[in-house]
């Protein structure tokens, strides 16, 4: 190759590294041409191999829609299903390249019920192809297919006129559905709309102009895409550094990589670190290539800040004078994408540019029938719905309203059990505290008035997985009960349980501190914690409690404060022989007169006669285990 040839290479391929690139979707009712278009767009601008050509006229023939004209559908329906039925299921990317510009083509479905798939396509696209078939003019799924593109806020619509050949390269029917569309979009925010009449499969206006129609005197389909402008689409003015990991390959290098979201970040500039709020600067912009002067979106690359401040995954580089919205209360445009219809109740994980926390819908506005795009009130949404809905997220996040910035404005809600994606969402804006929904019904408020809780025992039991039940340890002072108490709640812990416990001395120590040891005040003191374990029981928490509780009458009353079905006696049955080994100088002042009220000494000890557990730490040990597997087999607690 000649020193001439290979500079012709190098400069053919610098000029088709500098091409711009233009990122659409077609959408449309069921064999109105989608897939037909894109087929005819790469087969006129003779963009597919000879092999791919071979087979397309092969399976044209086979399992073609088109008669005896090739199927330029088959080239992007490659599903057995699509086939079959000449239909698009899932979405179909297709790349091509011109002279002047790379494309990138998501072919989305038609069907309502996959309207999740349009959202897909759709959520990268700078511009949309809507098409409509000239004999059926402007329906129902075209309105609906308008409003995805509005709500996915794509500014550049084409509206494709397609199977002019089959009304007669008419006039006036192009001009009936364009004077249609344009009445119906009045009420949406679409900034750039473009009509142009073609035939698909004929080839009429997708490459070249068609002599059909004279009276059209615009750019055929792929003129338009080559020169409609779509740079200036981009937010150059919110710069958005949402940090995806920190990069230290060396203790000399510390840069933080991402993708520029929005805005310009350059070097020099004065940056602040959300949600810290400390500020640095730019120390250098690393590119693909090297060290740059400034960066733009979409580039990934690393920074460097001049000071040693603490920055991880999840901040946000911003201008200091040019702050997102850090906000926990918002309201958003929801479409949901999850076969599992929404729950309530569930707690998200919300994905919001590198950013993850928890979230909660804490209502839904409305759901919008995206076939007659009327309002209407619902408690929840299932797959394919769209609606508008509140989020509370667990911390604040930083965003912008979609419309203003579309990558800093969207999320996606994700199921916390099954992991899949429950919902995407478009970010309207952010939500003050006194406009936040209020969940109080009247019958709510009926039950604040009575005193009775508005969370169910079912509710919590949900959250917890568990039942709030009471563990009550009884035994003689060195029978081992704290032990087994501490033990059991450490093992209960570590399962995930949610428990507290309680023992003598703690309690004395605060709540009963002004009590003593008689046996009226004894019973006060117990009565006290029975209460409490009533109160934690009814908060959905597993309770233990260690007391010696030396008469059965008194564990019968707590009992039945308690409540005897949530009420577990466990008895340590140790000799007091066993007990005095174990507290030998405890026993000693008792037997000496300096300790009054001493359960086995001058007080009796009633052993209960119905305890659910008896151990004997002599024989048994203080180990937890039969305890576990009690409240195992009730269902209170499932440790497995």
């Amino acid at each position: 190759m000649t020193p001439e040839e290979q500079l012709d290479i190098k400069a053919f391929l610098d000029q088709d590294e500098k091409k711009d690139l233009l990122r659409l979707l077609t959408a449309g009712s069921v064999d109105d041409g989608k897939s037909t278009l894109i087929g005819r767009l790469l087969f006129d601008s003779k963009r597919i191999y000879e092999d791919q050509l071979s087979a397309l006229e092969r399976d044209s023939k086979r399992v073609g829609h088109a008669g005896e004209d090739i199927d330029y559908a088959l080239l992007l329906d490659g599903l057995k299903a699509e086939r079959e039925q000449g239909i698009t299921i899932d979405v179909a990317y297709r790349y091509f390249s011109t002279n002047k510009r790379k494309f990138i083509i998501a072919d989305t479905p038609g069907h309502e019920q996959y309207t999740r798939n349009m959202i897909t396509g759709g959520s990268t696209a700078n511009l949309a192809i809507l098409l409509v078939d000239a004999r059926h003019g402007v329906i129902t799924q075209t309105k609906r297919h308008t409003f995805l593109v509005n709500l996915l806020g794509i500014q550049h619509v084409v509206v494709a006129i397609n199977k002019m050949d089959l009304v007669d390269y008419r006039q006036e029917t192009y001009d009936q559905i364009v004077a249609d569309y344009k009445n119906f979009i009045t009420g949406l925010d679409i900034r750039d709309v473009n009509f142009i009449p073609m035939s698909a499969l004929k080839g009429d206006n997708v490459v070249d102009n068609s002599k059909n129609m004279p009276w059209y005197h615009g750019e055929s389909m792929l003129e338009f895409l080559e020169n409609v402008h779509v740079s200036s689409d981009r937010n150059f003015d919110d710069m958005r550094y949402p940090v995806q990991f920190v990069n230290r390959p060396s203790l000399d290098f510390r840069g933080f990589a991402s993708t520029l979201a929005s805005g310009i970040i350059s070097k020099g500039d004065e940056v602040m670190v959300l949600p810290s709020r400390r500020k640095s600067r730019v120390t250098k912009v690393i590119g693909s290539g090297d060290e740059q002067e400034y960066a733009f979106p979409p580039q990934a690359i690393t920074v460097t800040l001049k000071d040693e401040i603490d920055v991880s995954r999840g901040d946000m580089l911003v201008h200091p004078d040019n702050l997102p919205r850090v906000e926990r209360h918002f309201e958003a445009m929801l479409v949901w994408m999850d076969e599992k219809p929404m729950d309530p109740e569930t707690q998200f994980y919300i994905k919001h540019t590198t950013n993850t926390t928890k979230a909660r819908i804490d209502d839904i506005r409305y759901r919008i029938d995206v076939n007659t795009l009327e309002k209407k009130n619902v408690d929840a949404f299932e797959l394919n719905e769209i609606g508008r809905a509140v989020i509370t997220t667990m911390k604040p996040i930083f965003f912008d309203p979609y419309e203003k910035n579309a990558i800093s404005g969207s999320f996606i809600l994700i199921d916390p059990v099954s992991h899949n994606t429950s919902a995407v969402g478009m970010i309207l804006d952010k939500l003050s505290d006194r406009d936040l929904p209020s969940r109080i019904t009247d019958m709510d408020r009926e039950k604040i008035y009575r005193g009775e809780a508005l969370v169910t025992q079912k509710e919590r039991e949900k959250r917890y997985n568990q039942k709030g039940h009471t563990i009550w340890i009884t035994g003689l002072h060195g029978s081992g009960k704290n032990e087994l108490a501490y033990s059991l709640e450490k093992q209960l812990f570590d399962l995930g349980a949610t428990v507290v416990l309680m023992d003598g001395s703690t309690v004395r120590s605060g709540l009963s501190r002004e009590l003593d040891h008689s046996p009226a005040d004894r019973t006060e003191h117990l009565r006290r914690v029975a209460h409490v374990a009533r109160i934690l029981n009814d908060q959905g928490i597993i309770t233990i409690c260690s007391f010696i509780s030396p008469d059965d009458n008194i564990r019968k009353q707590v009992a039945e404060i308690i409540g005897n079905g949530r009420f577990h006696l466990i008895h340590m049955d140790a000799s007091l022989d066993y007990c005095k080994q174990q507290k030998p100088e405890l026993f000693e002042k008792a037997e000496k007169g300096q300790l009054d009220y001493m359960p086995g000494l001058d007080e009796p000890f009633e052993a209960p006669a119905e305890a659910q557990i008896i151990i004997n730490p002599e024989k048994d040990g203080k180990n937890p285990e039969s305890i576990i597997n009690y409240l195992n087999e009730r269902k209170i607690f499932p440790a497995e």
